[in-house]
């Protein structure tokens, strides 16, 4: 089989997803006589396209796939989306909008139409992008959080948790998005730092001429919900004030002066406006006070009838207008330059309103306290586990969800309204009206029942994903399925951290709750993807590259191992262009590596056994390397896990291995060591697999025509055989004398064909007589002999060997003695970076045994070095 001169990605990707594909070599069926391996794919909005995000977070949940199937796990990836219930209505609306269509002009069920229909055009963009980037999902499992199955699963759990007490309906301060007209959960606001306004009111004292109090707020559109004005009862500028009252300005209403220790009299002015329905803080002290609550705001954001004046008026040209007024009737003060820590909706950006709502609610005091304990106890592990304690911050403050949302895209909440102003919750109107019928000993119809408005909030569907996905009737019937047995709980969840407490939390919640048992056993928290200044990668910055167009132009493995280079979990990965153009590099080196070899003439008749050294190095390099892979794996070190192997391929493989082995010019090469380079080549393409699924394959089905079932991808990962360190070792001393002599003849201008006499100092000669027929090869030397000083001849030092080669009168004494004291500083300074190391206590004490003897180790080599050097300068 001929190999092209240059590696083609897209021909190659194309070609391989789909005899993967069409051989279904990502599905998986229950098997009891394999282990099963499983993720679950954190559902991408159905609005979303590929982000760099998305790229990041497959890729690793690919390679953790990929890797075990290949470890002869029953592997399964398992595919979806979900609904976005704010993201797509908003979508859908704005839509509509372009042709000229109001959502207030439609129906329910119409404008769920045109939702289902944006829902089939777009939904699956981003899964068939995912494709692009070599996800091995089964993808016959597509799931959709809204797909029939799936829904009647959370209706179910919202009947069951009514049932049990744990979901009730009242009134209570929800945050509100004036943009989506709807209630957000607390973990829905993203709180920002903006640039604000602290404005100084004057509110007049009643039944005086010119004594004010002064407020600072940073809402004056508000004061025409202010019911009272609160200072510290323990304030002595105040106290003359205890059962007065004070003018509201512009609408001259008299409000009390109250008195609350929960005032800080330190803080601003001392005084507060009490305004319950626009302020958390304010509603508490108002339920304390029994104060009245009046709410002047629409759920757009506008002012309404009960704010008397600018009624309309969107919230913020109010609160300039409002200055403005102040100003002309000299009530206020002044205004200041504020810095103040804003609410904003994490899916439409507008600044968040507090709102007294009537809505639904999900009891997370006792619900929680398992999966707290998962996680705390390690049951459940979080990788870097740094965001345990975050977890248990969420955990101990946590407040009841709020799971209503005032949409109509997603699971409508399966409450039915009654005439008499009661309501039942049952899974159909059927079972409704049974249920009021019986509860209430009426005659109701079903025309009596009116089923509530709001919708459920989307992560109450995505918590159950990992046991939905198997098995959606389990929230019915109870008894787990075949499939739900089989593969829950999952093994690896990999997200991102800013949705620790969204989606991870509440699906532990759930896994609890409904199997008495934790969901998955690993969760890997991966960094946001950010640009060269440290900004989060977006659209709206315009600083993220199309992930579409970085596989166009370097090939899927080139984007999957770019990005890999630089992100360990739970730390940012500062992206750059040059990480996948790396990757693209790395690819090629792999391709022409291969092509080498396979250029090749072969002599049977040829003997090897000149090779066996350079073998045995590489066989005992490889299986070091493996178990360090292996090891990198297991605590999901998974950029490390990819930088031993790219060091292992490009250094090891390519810069010494095949240099050692290579035949001399247009001559051939023996048959044993072409055929243990092949099979060495194979175990390489074995471990490349995982991060690099394409060109792997490929390259394994030029090596010999195989069967769908003999791919790569089904391959068996190698197994760990132990290696031999000595070997490596002194194979390491070698290479380090080759790169010094050619580093040599670069900086005396020297061609490289120019061979050398060299000669070693050392007490270790066995060392070089067992490798001297590769040292000779690749230092290109004509001679190597060993004793003592040579005259005339340039030094280097090497571990605890001194090497000379002779160089006649071309010697520059004080070149040399520059040289050696450079090398000779570096070195120190090295042994001292070592020695910092070992004289901390807490390093010595918390790492692994292997680790500090290799520590001393370096500490002796470069001591011996040292003490070389300083005798070569002292003779010079």
């Amino acid at each position: 089989m001929s190999i092209a001169s240059k590696y083609d990605p897209a021909a190659t990707e194309a070609k391989w997803y789909a005899y993967w594909m069409e051989h279904k070599l990502f599905s998986s069926k229950v098997d009891p006589n394999k282990e099963p391996y499983v993720i679950t794919m954190p559902p991408p909005n159905v609005t979303g396209v590929l982000h760099m995000g998305h790229m990041l977070n497959n890729t690793i949940q690919d390679v953790l796939i990929r890797r075990a199937r290949m470890q002869g796990k029953n592997a399964l990836w398992v595919p979806g989306t979900d609904h976005a219930s704010i993201a797509t209505e908003t979508k859908v609306v704005n839509l509509l909008k372009e042709q000229g269509i109001d959502k207030k002009s439609l129906t329910r069920e119409k404008f769920l139409d045109h939702a289902w229909e944006w829902k089939e055009k777009y939904g699956g963009i981003i899964l068939d992008q995912l494709k692009k980037l070599g996800a091995s999902c089964d993808w016959d499992r597509t799931a959709f959080t809204m797909d029939a199955g799936l829904s009647d699963a959370v209706i179910s759990v919202f009947v069951d948790l009514h049932q049990k007490g744990k979901i009730y309906r009242g009134i209570r301060m929800v945050n509100w998005d004036p943009k989506g007209k709807t209630a957000l959960s607390d973990d829905e606001v993203i709180t920002k730092e903006i640039a604000s306004k602290l404005y100084y009111i004057k509110y007049q004292i009643e039944g005086t001429g010119n004594e004010f109090l002064t407020i600072a707020t940073t809402r004056p559109e508000t004061i025409m919900a202010d019911v009272a004005i609160c200072v510290n009862p323990n304030d002595p500028r105040f106290t003359h004030l205890k059962g007065k009252k004070a003018i509201v300005p512009l609408i001259n209403k008299a409000i009390p002066i109250i008195e609350d220790e929960y005032v800080d009299m330190e803080f601003g002015t001392g005084c507060l406006k009490v305004t319950p329905a626009h302020d958390i803080n304010d509603y508490e002290l108002g339920l304390k006070h029994k104060l009245e609550v009046i709410d002047i705001l629409n759920d757009d954001g506008t002012l309404n009838e009960k704010a008397q004046i600018l009624v309309g008026e969107d919230r913020f040209v109010a609160r300039k207008m409002i200055g403005k007024k102040l100003k002309e009737i000299d009530q206020l003060e002044k205004i200041e330059d504020y810095k103040s820590n804003v609410g904003h909706s994490e899916r439409t950006d507008a600044v968040i309103e507090p709102k007294l709502s009537l809505q639904w609610f999900l009891k997370m005091d006792e619900i929680t306290k398992p999966a707290q304990k998962a996680v705390m106890e390690d049951i459940i592990q979080l990788y870097p586990p740094k965001f345990k304690n975050m977890y248990r911050a969420w955990m101990d403050n946590v407040r009841d969800w709020c799971i209503s949302r005032q949409l109509w895209w997603g699971h409508r909440i399966p409450a039915y309204h009654l005439p008499n102003g009661e309501f039942v919750v049952a899974k159909t109107a059927e079972e409704a009206l049974q249920l009021a019928n019986e509860q209430f000993d009426g005659t109701f119809t079903l025309a009596d029942l009116k089923q509530d408005e709001d919708v459920l909030d989307t992560w109450f569907s995505s918590w159950l994903w990992p046991i939905s996905v198997f098995d959606p009737e389990v929230f019915t019937t109870g008894k787990p399925n075949e499939e739900l047995k089989y593969y829950y709980p999952t093994n690896d969840l990999v997200t991102a951290p800013e949705i620790l407490f969204f989606w991870v939390a509440r699906m532990i919640i759930a896994g609890y709750e409904y199997m008495g048992e934790k969901p998955f056993k690993n969760v890997y928290l991966t960094g946001i993807v950010r640009d060269k200044l440290g900004r989060k990668m977006s659209k709206s910055l315009g600083n993220s590259p199309d992930p579409l167009d970085l596989i166009a132009q370097n090939g899927a493995d080139g984007v999957r191992t770019g990005m890999l280079f630089s992100s360990p979990a739970g730390n940012d990965l500062p992206y750059d262009d040059k990480l996948v153009e790396q990757g693209r590099n790395f690819a090629n080196k792999i391709w022409n590596a291969f092509r080498l070899v396979k250029g090749w003439e072969i002599d049977p008749n040829l003997d090897g056994s000149a090779n066996a050294s350079s073998i045995a190095w590489f066989e005992n390099r490889f299986n070091q390397a493996l178990e360090e892979i292996n090891a990198h794996f297991e605590k999901f070190r998974i950029s490390d896990a990819l930088m031993t192997t790219y060091k292992l391929v490009w250094g090891d493989f390519c810069s010494w291995y095949l240099e050692m082995i290579k035949p001399e010019y247009q001559h051939p090469i023996d048959q044993a060591t072409y055929d243990k380079t092949i099979a060495l080549f194979e175990d390489i393409l074995k471990i490349l697999h995982p991060f690099m699924p394409f060109i792997s394959e490929e390259l394994w089905h030029q090596i010999k025509e195989r069967s769908p079932e003999e791919s790569l991808i089904l391959a068996s990962w190698p197994t760990e055989k132990g290696f031999d360190s000595k070997i490596i070792e002194e194979a390491n001393q070698v290479f380090e004398v080759v790169s010094q002599v050619r580093n040599l003849r670069a900086s005396k201008g020297l061609s490289p064909k120019e061979a050398f006499d060299l000669t070693v100092k050392t007490e270790n000669q066995g060392i070089y007589e067992r490798f001297s027929a590769i040292l000779s090869k690749l230092a290109n030397l004509s001679s190597l002999s060993f004793g003592q000083k040579v005259e005339n001849a340039v030094s280097f030092v090497v571990k605890s060997d001194e090497c000379f080669i002779p160089m006649g009168d071309a010697i520059n004494v004080e070149e040399e003695k520059a040289n050696i004291q450079k090398e000779l500083d570096y070195t120190k300074g090295f042994l001292n970076s070592v020695m910092k190391k070992l004289s901390n206590e807490r390093f010595v004490a918390g790492a692994p045994e292997k680790v500090i003897e290799m520590e001393r180790k370096k500490q002796a080599d470069a001591e011996a070095k040292i003490k070389v050097l300083e005798e070569s300068l002292a003779k010079l």
